[in-house]
């Protein structure tokens, strides 16, 4: 049985990690590799049925509710590689499930986002960052100052989101948006609620 391996690939908003996530899915298919990709149904920007990244390369997906609904999908395909997009919305099951799939001798990569907009540790990230036996850090360039971005700031109405605001707003609603900030220029905002 091949050995099984865990790659993750982690930054924040705007860094490349679909775009690198497609390219690794798109370089085991020229190896004649069978691959799937596995996107949470949370992520409603585009049809279930593909991911795009920002740049505007697309690859077909399959969408799920939950980590647990990966094994039988991934079974059921045949797959050698398994490749997971916008893993920090699924539940604290996939970092088992990514270790299962592995140990059954499959490629797993897993792109995500590492830290909330707040800048703390994001779901299942820093545990699979952890197992992973290979990590991709990717940055964007900070829209402030041009410095290396590791952070991602949210805005309300065009101010920093504060500790109050939901933790997962999917690709900003509304007055909501999303920019890439360096670590000077990351900012907390303040509590909206008094």
């Amino acid at each position: 049985m091949p050995s099984g391996w865990i790659h993750v690939i982690a930054g924040c908003m705007f860094s490349g990690k679909t775009d690198e996530l497609l390219r690794l899915l798109r370089r085991a298919e020229i190896a004649g590799r069978r691959v799937i990709l596995v996107r949470p149904t949370i992520d409603d920007r585009t049809s279930p049925e593909v991911v795009e990244s920002r740049s505007g390369v697309a690859f077909r997906a399959r969408a799920v509710a939950s980590s647990a609904d990966i094994p039988a999908l991934v079974s059921r395909e045949r797959s050698s590689v398994v490749a997971i997009d916008e893993a920090q919305f699924f539940d604290q099951g996939i970092v088992e499930i990514a270790e299962l799939l592995a140990a059954e001798g499959r490629m797993v990569i897993l792109s995500g986002l590492d830290q909330d907009f707040l800048g703390r540790p994001f779901g299942p990230l820093p545990q699979l960052l952890a197992l992973a036996d290979e990590v991709t850090k990717l940055t964007a360039i900070c829209t402030v100052c041009g410095a290396e971005a590791t952070r991602t700031q949210r805005l309300v109405g065009g101010r920093p989101a504060g500790r109050d605001d939901p933790l997962i707003v999917v690709g900003g609603l509304d007055d909501e948006k999303y920019e890439a900030r360096c670590r000077a220029h990351h900012v907390i905002g303040s509590s909206r609620r008094g």
